[in-house]
């Protein structure tokens, strides 16, 4: 009796959640009205994209109070509300589930009330009743049960009203997923032109400099090659020390670009070099990633893996203060894991990707570590640089950094072995 009692109990609770809801819609029916009034004297049409956002997010409340009954959710299916007023506007009245939301509201308020009212007369019998059915009988309730038939009712009333068809599902996720793509690619674009110019800055301020300099001292060995041998020989051995210097800033430069041992000796030897570098004591695991028979990812794949990982290292020796990191490469069925962990002091920040495209910089792209990981430094560039990579891919990047550690850096890379 006292579980019956208790189910009963919370079934009332969902359905006076709901008549309550039912009397916000009576509420909402008003603001329904005036939006339309405002919006056909247009002067008003700036109000009807913000109602239905409303409309939007009560229904999302009814969703997920639904959700919370019965254990399934109640998908939902929109198209976004964004651009000029007029764009919002058509949207607005166009989207099927504008009027979806509508006709849940208007028989929610019906519904609502009645079921609330049916649970409140059943308990009025149903404590009586059960309680001597029950504790004189030793019989199962028979009338508190149906408060809980109630609730279920109410919540699949909700779930045939809201749910929408498989179509505007489809359509939904599409808008969704463009939606996605546009953030996404954007940030790659602006990843790739903060790569070009720090590649500019590079070859400006280090390489090309040194040339200039090697092309200075040549003339003027040449010059005073016949008045003062030893001058010109003392020039030249300048100008091949500056030469071996410019050469240096080249092959940091392509590094930068596309490592040379990625390509010779694979990811997991490229990672290894990087972990026996790092000034780190790095572990290195990898599951399925040994062996000369097993197939390579695609290049794109394995450079954003490798700075993925060169940049959580760099970061984690310079920020975390721990001494020691770890590095897993998994993988799997279509996908490349990578994992990167340090016992560091944690309090890492990455920014939204969405939030990412606004605030590109030259170090957010070029695999140099900035800040961020494992370092308590918020908002790091280096994890943002990260993201970007890993998006541009259609990845996907997690990072875990409470304050007091441990950072983990979790990507997923979309893989065709």
């Amino acid at each position: 009796m006292r579980e019956t009692m208790e189910q009963a109990g919370r079934a009332t609770a969902q359905l006076m959640r709901g008549a309550a809801l039912a009397l916000v819609s009576y509420v909402f029916i008003g603001l329904l009205l005036f939006t339309a009034f405002a919006t056909v004297l247009v002067v008003g049409a700036g109000v009807l994209p913000e109602t239905v956002l409303l409309l939007r997010r009560m229904a999302g409340f009814k969703r997920r109070q639904v959700a919370a009954w019965t254990g399934r959710p109640v998908p939902e299916a929109y198209a976004p509300l964004t651009g000029e007023l007029f764009e919002r506007v058509r949207t607005a009245t166009r989207d099927p589930g504008t009027y979806r939301d509508l006709r849940w509201l208007f028989a929610h308020f019906g519904y609502g009330l009645l079921l609330a009212y049916a649970s409140l007369i059943v308990w009025s019998f149903g404590w009586f009743v059960d309680g001597v059915w029950c504790g004189l009988l030793r019989r199962p309730a028979v009338v508190l049960p149906l408060v809980s038939r109630l609730a279920d009712l109410d919540a699949a009333w909700t779930g045939a009203l809201l749910t929408p068809s498989p179509e505007a599902q489809r359509s939904a996720a599409l808008a969704e997923r463009v939606e996605e793509l546009t953030v996404t690619r954007a940030g790659a674009v602006a990843a790739h032109g903060a790569e070009l110019r720090r590649i500019e800055r590079d070859l400006h301020d280090g390489a090309q400099a040194r040339l200039v300099a090697l092309s200075m001292r040549v003339g003027l060995a040449r010059r005073a090659f016949d008045k003062d041998p030893d001058a010109a020989r003392r020039l030249l051995d300048d100008a091949q020390n500056q030469a071996e210097e410019a050469l240096t800033e080249l092959r940091h430069v392509v590094r930068g670009i596309h490592p040379p041992i990625l390509t010779d000796r694979g990811l997991l030897g490229a990672v290894r070099a990087l972990a026996a570098s790092s000034g780190l004591d790095v572990a290195v695991d990898a599951d399925g990633l040994e062996g000369e028979d097993v197939p390579r990812a695609p290049a794109a794949v394995e450079a954003a893996a490798y700075f993925v990982v060169a940049e959580a290292l760099t970061n984690a020796a310079k920020h975390s203060g721990s001494e020691r990191a770890w590095v897993e490469l998994a993988r799997t069925a279509g996908r490349l894991r990578v994992v990167v962990r340090d016992e560091g002091r944690g309090g890492a920040e990455t920014p939204a990707p969405a939030a990412s495209v606004a605030t590109a910089s030259g170090a957010a792209a070029s695999g140099t570590a900035a800040s961020g990981t494992g370092g308590g430094v918020t908002g790091g560039s280096g994890l943002l640089g990260m993201r970007r990579r890993v998006a541009a891919l259609d990845g996907i990047m997690e990072v875990t950094s409470p304050a007091g550690g441990p950072t983990v850096i979790e990507v997923e890379l979309p893989c065709a072995w």
